[in-house]
Formats: structure tokens, sequence, C-alpha cells
């Protein structure tokens, strides 16, 4: 096999594996999040969404900054919050028993502060209205609406229906083509969600979200050069998002450049340390390429800490014991005294 058949299987299996397959949960028990903005400021807009399942939900914060989802089955949501003060933020949150209390209730906080390019950012997309916009209709918006109140009760067919009707209707609906790529990608219809992203991308080049969604379509078809640019793109567009780091820390790894890989995804664990991209695991594979075995531990010891209940746990528990042992016997040779040379 060609060497870059070899490393486009290293970015499927060992890579996007983990990122596809790795964060599964039981969906036996549904949880709640119960959580709080400080400071405390009432009627700011909160939406949480499925990390690597389609699943949307909205809501906003009473006077004391409070907040709550109920009914959300276990796995990884993105909690997006948008404060006046501070513009858009986002963090991951893990909504699993291992973060729950006895009546099934995860808590977190959300601190806003200055958010700096975000705060601008947050503020410009939502107080600027672009002529496409303004011409997106009353009966497409609403359709667009029922799709996500879909999304919110895991009716993910019904919703793409409703998306499709909407993009029927206004074809220069942004939103509607970025959110159908998203769903094709989360079910692993990769070809699809490459076709949506880049109808996206033909109404505005710079938007990030199908930018970034585009790069990490193409990387999981096994492209990782002509990922590369959009990955970079994304970067540049929002250098404070995690997703953005990780997913170019990625692509570096697959196309051979560590260093640049290891820049990126530390970045990443700094913005969101339990972010869904898992920047661990692939930190973790570079490290024990490398021979650095303690960092490569450490890496996978920080992804059981912050995604305990993943049903890819107890196989990473595993890799993390043959790896101490490897390190013993590495320890221990090099500890061994020389022995001395015979007579020649």
């Amino acid at each position: 096999m060609k060497r870059g058949g070899v490393i486009i299987r290293v970015l499927r299996l060992a890579v996007l594996g983990f990122l596809l397959g790795g964060l599964l949960y039981s969906a036996k028990r549904t949880l709640e999040l119960r959580g709080r903005i400080a400071p405390p400021l009432r009627n700011v807009w909160v939406g949480i969404q499925g990390a690597t399942t389609p699943f949307r939900a909205q809501t906003l914060s009473d006077s004391r900054g409070r907040f709550r989802f109920k009914n959300l089955r276990q796995g990884a949501y993105t909690l997006v919050v948008f404060h006046p003060h501070s513009g858009e933020q986002r963090h991951t949150v893990e909504m699993t028993s291992s973060f729950a209390d006895e009546n099934g209730r995860v808590e977190t906080s959300f601190e806003v502060g200055d958010a700096g390019g975000a705060h601008n950012r947050g503020l410009t997309a939502r107080h600027t209205v672009s002529v496409r916009e303004l011409s997106i209709s009353g009966e497409a918006r609403s359709a667009f609406r029922k799709a996500n109140k879909k999304l919110a009760r895991h009716d993910i067919d019904g919703a793409v229906v409703h998306l499709e009707k909407a993009a029927e209707i206004s074809p220069q609906f942004l939103s509607v083509w970025n959110q159908l790529g998203t769903i094709a990608y989360q079910r692993s219809e990769y070809q699809r969600a490459e076709r949506m992203f880049r109808r996206a991308l033909e109404l505005r080049a710079d938007s990030h979200a199908p930018v970034v969604n585009l790069g990490a379509a193409l990387l999981a078809l096994g492209r990782p050069k002509e990922a590369l640019p959009f990955n970079r793109y994304a970067a540049a567009l929002r250098d404070d998002d995690a997703l953005s780091n990780a997913q170019l820390g990625r692509n570096y790894f697959v196309l051979g450049d560590s260093e640049a890989a290891i820049l990126y995804l530390n970045k990443a664990k700094q913005l969101d340390g339990s972010h869904f991209s898992l920047p661990q695991i692939t930190l973790a594979e570079i490290y024990r390429r490398q021979g650095r075995i303690r960092k490569a531990i450490a890496e996978l010891e920080d992804f059981l800490k912050r995604h305990p209940d993943s049903e890819r746990a107890a196989s990473t528990r595993q890799v993390v014991e043959r790896l101490r042992t490897r390190q013993i016997r590495q320890s221990g040779q090099s500890a061994a005294p020389r022995q001395p040379k015979g007579p020649e």
C-alpha cells in the first residue's frame, strides 16, 4: 500500500474513529442540565447543540442568570451563550451519569467576561442583517423554526424535511444549508455533508461554520490535503475557537507535521479541555509515535477524566496499561548497568 493510503487509514482509524465513534453513551437514562451565568443577567439567550448527534434546543436565563434543559440524552453537548456584554461564547458540557447527582442533574456555570473578538463577532452577527437575509421568506423561516423544534424532540428525519423545504423556498438561506450539512455529517453521510457545506459557502465564502464544517467533511472523506486550506482559514477566522484549532491540529497530524499538530491541539485544549473533538487522543498518538510515553499516558488519563462514561473508556484504560508496561520496560533497560566487554 502506498504511503498516502496508509496516512488516510491512520486518519480514519486512529483519529476519526475516536471522534465519531468514541463518544458513545448509554441512552437508557436522560439527564437535566442546570446552569448559571455569572454575572447574573435576565433573558440571556442560551442554546445547546448535540456535539456528535443532531439535537438543538434553546432557552432564556431567569433574573438570577439560571437556565436549564430537561430530558437530555447522555452525551457531549456544545453550550452556546450570547451575553450582551461579551458576545457569543461556547464550551462543551458532558451529560453523563458520572457528572450527575442522584436526581440526574448536571450542574454547570458559565462565567462571561471580555471575549475580545468573540464579542465583536457575536454582536456583528446578531445585529447585522444582509440583503440576502432580508430576502428570506417568512415561510422559509417558519420551516427552519419547525426543523429545530423537531431536533429538540430527536425527530431528525422530520427536521430534515422542514430544512429541505426551507432551502427550496429560499435557496439563499445559508443557515439551512449548513444545518443540513451538519446533520449529514453526524449521520456519517460525508459526501452529502460536503455538498451542503459547499452550497453554504457559495452564499458567503467567509462564513465560519460552513468553512470549519467543510474541513471536517473533507477529513472524514480521507482528503486531508484538500481539507487543509479550509481548516487553516477556519482557525484564522476564529483563532479562539476550540473546534477550529483541534481540527487544524488533526489535519497537520495526518499530513505528518507533528509539531504544528501539537501546537494547535494544545491550543484547543486550553480553550476547551473537554471538547468533543478529543484533542487528547491525537496528542497521545503523536507522543506515542515519538516515544514520549509519559506524555502519551498523561493525555489518555486526561481523556478518561473528562469522558469517563464513553464506551471507549474501557479500551482506553487498556491502552494506558500497555503504555505503562512499555514505560517500565524502557526505564529498566535504561537503568540496567552496561556489561563490560570481554577480551577481543
